[in-house]
């Protein structure tokens, strides 16, 4: 697989079926390992062992609906009252994070209203605080630490 701008991590993989899976510790299962999935699992090790995001307040894969429509967000990160914190999207190491990247995320967050939006292919990341009265987006030099948001 590529080497991410993330801190090393160690992820459990194994052929299931005669392909390549890795083990999601937030989905307690092993997945199909693709290029975003490296990318995810890397990601949400690097936001639980290294800024201090509680395991249990992030899901992978929320599903989200408009009318008859589904959406599926990456990943999101609840607060005690299971309230939407940040909304994370993933990209493959070789997929640009462009401005129609940006909007698929402010779509999910017209739904969701997280406080902060972040985006990472694994190589670029970005976080971004989500200003409702000034209805603006403020990008972040860095993803905060947990007890920060």
């Amino acid at each position: 697989m590529y080497k991410l701008n993330l801190p090393p991590f160690q992820p459990k993989l194994r052929a299931t079926a005669g392909k390549a899976t890795i083990y999601d510790a937030l989905r307690r299962k092993f997945v199909a390992l693709t290029p975003e999935e490296w990318v995810r699992q890397h990601f949400v090790n690097f936001l639980t062992a290294h800024k201090g995001y509680p395991a249990a307040f992030m899901a992978n894969e929320v599903e989200l609906h408009v009318g008859e429509k589904r959406l599926r967000c990456d990943s999101v990160l609840y607060d005690t009252a299971l309230r939407p914190r940040m909304i994370i999207e993933y990209k493959a190491p070789t997929v640009q994070i462009t401005q129609s990247v940006f909007d698929q995320i402010a779509a999910y967050n017209l739904l969701l209203r997280a406080d902060y939006l972040t985006i990472s292919n694994g190589l670029s990341h970005f976080c971004f605080k989500t200003d409702y009265d000034g209805k603006k987006y403020l990008l972040l030099n860095d993803v905060p630490n947990y007890q920060n948001l």
